[in-house]
C-alpha cells in the first residue's frame, strides 16, 4: 500500500491522513498437513475526486512491480489488488447551525 500511495502522491493525488485504506484477505490451504498461504488480495479504497480516476487506475496498473514486498513474494504466492475510488463527502466546515 505504501508504494501505491507514494506513486499517487508523486502524481499530486493525496493518499495521506487516512485517504488510502485497505482490506486484506488471505487464503490458506493445507499442503501435506501444513497450512500454507496461497493467495492474498489487497482491496484498497481511496478518497479522491472522480477526475482522478484515470490516473489512479493507471498507477494501479503499474505500481506492483515497483513494490519490494510484491517483487519478493509474487512468484510464491498469488498476489492481487484492486482499488475503489470513494468520492469525498461534501465539507461540513461551512455549516453554521442555521436552517
Amino acid at each position: 500500500m505504501g508504494t501505491f500511495g507514494g506513486a499517487l502522491e508523486a502524481r499530486q493525488i493525496d493518499a495521506s491522513n487516512g485517504k488510502l485504506t485497505a482490506d486484506v484477505t488471505g487464503e490458506v490451504e493445507a499442503e501435506e498437513g501444513v497450512l500454507v498461504i496461497r493467495r492474498i488480495h489487497v482491496a484498497m479504497h481511496l478518497v479522491a475526486p472522480q477526475n482522478a480516476k484515470e490516473t489512479v487506475e493507471r498507477v494501479h496498473g503499474i505500481y506492483a512491480m515497483h513494490c519490494p514486498l510484491y517483487r519478493t513474494l509474487h512468484k510464491a504466492i498469488e498476489l492481487t489488488s484492486s482499488v475503489e475510488l470513494v468520492t469525498p463527502c461534501p465539507s461540513s466546515s461551512n455549516f453554521n447551525g442555521e436552517q
